[in-house]
């Protein structure tokens, strides 16, 4: 977007050479005769920097442009060949009849033809070709990635890579000549052998006569056929396993048939996500990380170096080896060695201090590297891994050069300095009066975010700062820019300051904003004031809250009034104040969308008013959590790999995507919204097992659907015709319906659904079941030669593990709630109260979790980790699937050694059959 903004600036005679109509109207020079090289090359060169800006040509400009280009694919000029493949490639997805031209390009693909024209002949190819035409050309694809010039070989690597999103099942054919690719030998290449250009724009010569081959020992081809190869096996992690092990060249790493750094490279991250995925074969690929260390290239040096720096649960021992290569890195004359190397350490830091903490002496040397990149994280890391005695003197150290990073920076200083806060208590104010100062500065949304968050962690997690911390953000909402950061601000204030002992001195600082802000400030100050109201037990506080708030009833938007109508309502009755205000249980907003979706696609549940107490619930702080999620990313062949995995879906997330799955399935569309999923995926097999099934229970009103996701991780063999036989282990009370099986399962598609329905006999009973599992198929072996499978196959089977339909994990869903007014709400309902002996548990911390696991209930106050190792009481939260509403349960347990926990269930529940299946629940 920066160059757009720059053309956008232009003027003059700059801006009328870069006009898109002006260069449309000078296309004429195309049919000029004779050609001048000269002009043309000028002329198509401001095509492609239009195009590379993001200027858009309509479809009949793009055709126009595309086929005047065409008419230059003669001239003996190669620098204006080699732009007019690049003009035309680019031209291709926008302009209309580009099918055309393949002829003459494949001309220039021909082996007899110009070793200077393949390359590019090549590319552009695979930008004009449609999927289907892509057999049409693989004998000319395949000759190329094996051809002896590397240029030749790496375009057609780079063009089957991008094909391979449309055409797989040709690309997959393509594997060998892949494989002979990466383990070619060096040979002659042309310089930039990697892009295939040779372009010469100092030159109009009509003859390429003079052009001499320089070689090259880059191995570039390496790195592309590496790519593409594991694009083509990324499904079959056996595959990608033995390729790893085949090109790694043993545990030192010395006899790898890898040459080209980038492959390398390349080839370390593959075998990092590997280890990742499976820590079977963790010590295999750290004996080939560890040899890579004593690489003779940098590169791969620091590759390794920062796999094993990043793996999960990297242990102290581990990161020995790797730390003392970035440690020589640190002392580099090359800047970008020594910025890699400081960020790495930065990001081990914070799970391995103390390793990192050799390197300090290294680090403190950096903190006067002119390089401001360079010293900002090695203060940062310092931070992290020194002592308390040395905290002030980093600080004002840096004080001295905040001014002179970007805000990109600040945000990392701050964060550093944010886990310090937490780290060293003690040290609060010298923290919060730098905190303080930046607020103060110029700067961002992200830098001043940054900023709050830390002064917020300090308030929560250290009290002696929170009266000094909230002071100094009432003063920052005098003066912000930023109106996310107010409201977040008037939020805590709402929160914290009723507690604080003086609370009026924080209602003149929001009132303020009531009278100088937008209309989104002014409504959270109204928020925040009858928070105040609602909490305070000043009743003289209380009334000049409700004058404040009655003031607001004129505003000029209806948001800031309605929400002062309600606070002036919500003040004066306490049953509306703890409904409303106090109240700490909010709905989840992914099962809310779910069930409101649900409502309006069931023509017949629309007819009756939604109802929303099967919705679960959670507390505002998982809310919080939720709501600060990160976004799906699409995922790339090689994700960027972190130390900090990305969050898991929450349970809601995953209801929601199960019932979006269940909806596109037709025959189960006249079942009705589904009512629970099972939180966990049951494995039904070992990991290494060739068949891997895992089952999922849905539960309907009067059905049960078994989800069997089955993979097949053997590449020479089809499944067809692949379905589940369930049998049950005594009579269970539901009926089979239907099967639907899986016509054809392989690697690539792996995994795929096969659904077994069930018949509830009593849709009001609350069955429990055993089902034995045997999964059938007909196996089919693939035939080398064409990749396709025989035609007769045999009838195979194999055995499952048992699934069990339970009452806790598929009846019933954790809901969080006020467990205290909740518990004496359902007083009323149904009650039970039973003791059990749970002899078997060796403490009261693991009778909690083996209770919540059977229950599947939602813990309140922090009740799962117990306090004491001899009394406790477990409280719980659930909603019962079916109407069987709200359901609580409070585990009063004794530990004693030799006997066990001696555990009293009390049960209180708003439908009998809820508050019995909790009971049948423990007592199975």
């Amino acid at each position: 977007m920066a160059f757009v903004s720059k053309k956008e600036e232009e003027s003059g005679l700059s801006s009328y050479y870069n006009n898109k109509t002006t260069i449309i109207q000078e296309a004429r020079v195309f049919n000029d005769s004779p050609i001048s090289p000269r002009k043309c090359r000028a002329l198509l060169t401001r095509i492609v920097y239009l195009l590379y800006i993001g200027e858009n040509f309509s479809s009949q400009e793009a055709t126009t442009l595309f086929f005047g280009t065409t008419k230059l694919f003669q001239h003996k000029d190669s620098a204006l060949r080699q732009m007019v493949y690049l003009a035309i490639k680019e031209l291709a997805p926008t302009a209309e009849g580009v099918i055309m031209v393949t002829g003459s390009i494949m001309k220039d693909m021909q082996p007899n033809s110009e070793v200077i024209y393949r390359p590019n002949a090549i590319r552009a190819l695979c930008r004009i070709i449609d999927p289907s035409m892509a057999q049409g050309v693989e004998r000319f694809i395949k000759a190329a990635i094996v051809d002896r010039t590397p240029s030749i070989s790496s375009a057609a690597l780079v063009s089957s890579y991008h094909l391979f999103p449309q055409a797989k099942e040709i690309v997959k054919r393509w594997v060998n000549e892949a494989q002979e690719a990466v383990n070619a030998k060096s040979s002659p290449s042309l310089f930039g052998g990697s892009s295939g250009g040779y372009l010469n724009f100092g030159s109009s010569s009509s003859s390429n006569s003079g052009y001499q081959p320089i070689p090259s020992t880059s191995y570039i081809t390496q790195y592309h056929a590496l790519g593409l190869l594991y694009l083509i096996r990324q499904q079959d992690r056996m595959a990608v396993t033995k390729m790893i092990q085949q090109l790694g060249g043993g545990k030192s790493g010395a006899g790898t048939t890898l040459k080209n750094s980038m492959a390398l490279c390349m080839l370390i991250r593959y075998a990092a996500k590997v280890m990742e995925e499976d820590p079977n074969i963790q010590k295999q690929i750290l004996d080939l990380l560890d040899g890579w260390l004593r690489h003779k290239s940098d590169m791969v040096n620091f590759e390794a170096a920062r796999a094993i720096c990043e793996m999960k649960h990297v242990t102290a021992t581990q990161s020995i080896k790797p730390i003392a290569v970035l440690q020589l890195f640190l002392s580099s004359p090359k800047p970008v060695l020594k910025f890699a190397a400081t960020r790495t350490l930065a990001a081990l830091a914070l799970t391995h201090p103390a390793s990192v903490a050799a390197c300090n002496v290294d680090l403190e040397n950096l903190i006067a590297d002119p390089n401001r990149s360079v010293a900002t994280y090695a203060i940062t890391t310092l931070l992290k891994t020194g002592n308390e005695a040395s905290v002030d003197r980093l600080m004002k150290q840096i004080t001295g050069f905040m001014s002179e990073i970007s805000d990109e920076f600040k945000v990392i200083v701050v964060d550093a300095i944010r886990s310090l806060c937490l780290k060293f208590p003690s040290k609060h104010v010298s923290m919060l009066a730098f905190l303080s100062g930046v607020l103060r500065d110029e700067g961002g949304y992200e830098f001043k975010r940054a900023v709050v968050e830390a002064m917020f962690d300090m308030i929560k997690y250290i009290a002696d700062c929170k009266e000094q911390a909230l002071s100094h953000l009432c003063e920052f909402i005098e003066d912000c820019e930023f109106t996310k950061l107010s409201v977040r601000v008037l939020h805590l204030l709402g929160v914290e300051g009723p507690r604080a002992p003086q609370p009026t001195k924080y209602i003149r600082y929001i009132y303020n904003r009531v009278v100088l802000e937008n209309a989104t400030v002014r409504a959270a100050a109204v928020s925040s004031l009858a928070k105040f109201g609602v909490n305070s037990i000043d009743a003289g506080l209380r009334r000049s809250v409700g004058v404040l708030l009655s003031r607001c009833l004129d505003d000029v938007d209806d948001e800031v009034r309605d929400r002062a109508a309600m606070y002036v309502r919500i003040v004066k009755e306490k049953p509306l104040a703890v409904a409303y205000v106090k109240e700490d249980s909010v709905f989840s907003l992914a099962a809310l969308e779910s069930k409101l979706v649900a409502y309006v696609n069931d023509a017949a549940a629309a007819a009756q008013p939604f109802d929303s107490s099967a919705i679960p619930k959670i507390s505002r702080a998982q809310l919080a959590a939720e709501a600060s999620r990160p976004s799906t990313l699409d995922t790339m062949a090689v994700p960027t790999r972190t130390n900090a995995s990305p969050p898991p879906p929450t349970a809601a997330e995953t209801q929601s995507t199960y019932a979006q799955q269940l909806a596109e399935v037709a025959e189960l569309a006249d079942y009705g919204p589904v009512l629970n999923s099972s939180a966990k995926l049951v494995q039904l097999t070992e990991a290494e097992t060739e068949y891997q099934v895992t089952c999922v229970k849905h539960i309907f009103k009067e059905h049960v659907v078994f989800q069997f996701n089955v993979s097949n991780t053997l590449p020479d063999t089809v499944l067809e015709q692949v379905s589940v036989i369930m049998q049950p282990q005594t009579e269970s009370g539901l009926t089979e319906d239907f099967i639907l099986p899986v016509p054809t399962l392989t690697v690539s598609t792996s995994p795929s659904i096969v659904y077994v329905s069930l018949t509830r006999d009593s849709p009001e009973e609350y069955v429990t079941a055993s089902f034995q599992c045997i999964l059938k198929f007909i196996s089919k072996e693939l035939d080398p030669s064409t990749g396709e499978p025989e035609d007769e196959g045999y009838e195979d089977e194999y055995q499952l593990e048992e699934v069990d339909i339970t009452a806790g994990g598929d009846y019933i869903i954790p809901s969080y709630s006020s467990f205290s007014s909740e518990w004496d709400r359902l007083r009323s309902g149904t009650t039970a109260t039973e003791t059990f002996s749970l002899t078997a548990m060796e403490s009261i911390k693991a009778a909690c979790d083996s209770i919540i696991e059977i229950l599947n209930m939602e813990p309140l106050g922090g009740t799962e980790m117990p306090s004491s190792a001899s009394v406790h009481t477990l409280q719980l939260s659930g909603l019962v699937t079916g109407g069987g509403g709200k359901v609580l349960v409070r585990c009063r347990m004794t530990f004693s050694k030799g006997q066990g926990v001696s555990l009293e269930l009390g049960v209180r529940a708003e439908q009998e059959n809820a508050c019995a299946l909790v009971v049948s629940a423990i007592s199975g």
